[in-house]
């Protein structure tokens, strides 16, 4: 643990080297567990922005043109490096990042899948022909990289959300500078390390990190070689980020926010659904765009299920995140902490009953009880906002009607989670429910091999699967005969 609480990256990793910054000022890291500062990082200017976008356009054509094959093979390896280092990522994310260590551990190595998954997409990259249907002329279409790539990444899966996009890019031959959130951007430099030892060419992937995300993001969308944005954070900053991409017509992937409901009928299995709720509503504390964030109980399951839910949010053990026995770690920092007890005032205002927590953890630290809260008003502000935090608010339904229309009651669409035993009321629901992802009996489902992503305002695009590499490809089609 003392090798990773003293890193401090005070260069940005450009061109495959150690680079100073233009600006001689550091940005602090740190740990929410203790409020104590754990490291430094250099902080890009503009000017550093254009040198990323420098190296990635320099080192393009020689990646783009390298053997599916060879690309492949690299990826391979990061898949391999970061199992190889597993202990020390999932040490590092719980240090800036405040989440336990076993659910560190667990984003480790979903981050290391995406290189294996994307490893193996990099060889299916397949065009296809085809005769017109005039007969006058066949049809060809082949994929080539959509060229240099921003990549924009948040703190709360420092390395998942970055090898997510960085693994789906190059395996398609395209380069790439990442930008990940200031929060924790300890994580995504060691990543950068091991892409280096992976034997990922100088310039293919440049980091960089800055305390004005708006102006250096800027400065690289407006270099007319960049022609791809993928990035994951609040709907807000991603309409933004839309707007500023359309002055160029840069390729947007978007993963946005998320307002999950989570209904559970009468027929359920309890025990799945309760284990269901706490992985969706506790992974990463609650601070998830994935997390379940309303819950809509049927009327004659609700006591007991309440009752449940509240005894194990209740017995969670609170504490450090790199602490062994810990469950529910610190939030990101003092804003999200304000942000939840303010959602959660406001519930109470509006007269829900707490059955368990509702309150700051009176110890130096960033955290907030687990909370669970019954008889929520339909105006309270936590059913219309992404908590972010370790608040489970239930509502009582009583038709199916009824929970599907409180469940699309949002500008959000990016996950539901349904828990049934009537396997075809699960799937006319599923039908039924304005979401890109749904869990039917089950609290999780991001899998490397699915596509992530939502509809509404809750993003564009997918993440994962064969769709992922798919972002970072153009078609290009040829007419021809013979």
């Amino acid at each position: 643990m003392a090798e990773a609480q003293n890193i401090s990256m005070t260069h940005l990793f450009i061109g495959g080297e150690w680079q100073q910054a233009s600006s001689d000022s550091l940005i602090d890291v740190v740990n929410p567990s203790t409020e104590e500062i754990i490291g430094r990082v250099a902080n890009a200017t503009t000017a550093d922005a254009q040198r990323a976008v420098e190296a990635a356009a320099a080192a393009a054509p020689a990646w783009a043109a390298t053997p599916p094959r060879k690309r492949s093979e690299i990826l391979r390896r990061c898949y391999e490096l970061m199992v190889r280092d597993s202990e020390k990522i999932a040490e590092l994310i719980s240090l800036e990042n405040g989440k336990s260590l076993n659910d560190a551990r667990g984003e480790t190595a979903y981050a290391a899948e995406f290189f294996r998954w994307f490893a193996e997409e990099a060889v299916r990259i397949n065009g296809d022909i085809s005769r017109s249907p005039s007969g006058l002329a066949r049809t060809i279409v082949q994929y080539e990289p959509i060229g240099i790539s921003l990549l924009v990444t948040p703190w709360n899966f420092p390395a998942a959300m970055a090898t997510r996009k960085i693994a789906p890019a190059l395996a398609a031959g395209c380069t790439c500078i990442l930008k990940p959130a200031t929060d924790t951007p300890l994580t995504a430099y060691f990543v950068a390390r091991l892409l280096a030892e992976a034997g990922v060419p100088a310039g293919v992937v440049n980091v960089i990190t800055t305390s004005t995300a708006g102006k250096v993001s800027n400065a690289i969308l407006d270099d007319s070689r960049v022609r791809k944005l993928s990035f994951t954070g609040s709907t807000e900053v991603g309409r933004v980020l839309l707007r500023k991409a359309a002055d160029s017509v840069i390729n947007c992937s978007m993963e946005l926010g998320g307002n999950a409901p989570f209904l559970v009928f009468d027929d359920a299995d309890i025990e799945l659904a309760i284990e269901g709720a706490m992985v969706a509503k506790m992974r990463n504390g609650g601070e998830a765009c994935t997390a379940a964030n309303r819950f809509y109980v049927q009327r004659g399951i609700a006591p007991e299920f309440s009752r449940r839910l509240a005894e194990r949010m209740g017995a969670l053990v609170v504490d450090d995140g790199v602490n062994p026995g810990t469950q529910c770690g610190p939030l990101v920092n003092a804003g999200a902490v304000d942000k939840v007890a303010s959602l959660v005032d406001d519930a109470r205002k509006k007269g829900a009953r707490i059955l368990v927590g509702g309150e700051r953890v009176k110890r130096k630290g960033h955290f907030y009880q687990p909370t669970v809260l019954v008889d929520v008003s339909p105006d309270a502000d936590l059913l219309k906002e992404e908590i972010f935090g370790p608040v489970a608010p239930i509502v009582v339904f009583d038709h199916e009607d009824e929970a599907i229309a409180q469940a699309n009651d949002t500008e959000y669409g990016l996950i539901a989670y349904m828990f049934t035993r009537d396997l075809a009321r699960g799937l006319r629901i599923s039908e039924r429910l304005e979401s890109g992802m749904i869990g039917l009996n089950r609290g999780v489902v991001s899998d490397p091999a699915a596509p992530f992503g939502g509809v509404k305002q809750s993003g564009l695009g997918r993440e994962g699967a064969h769709h992922g590499i798919l972002e970072f490809l153009e078609a290009k089609y040829i007419s021809t005969n013979w």
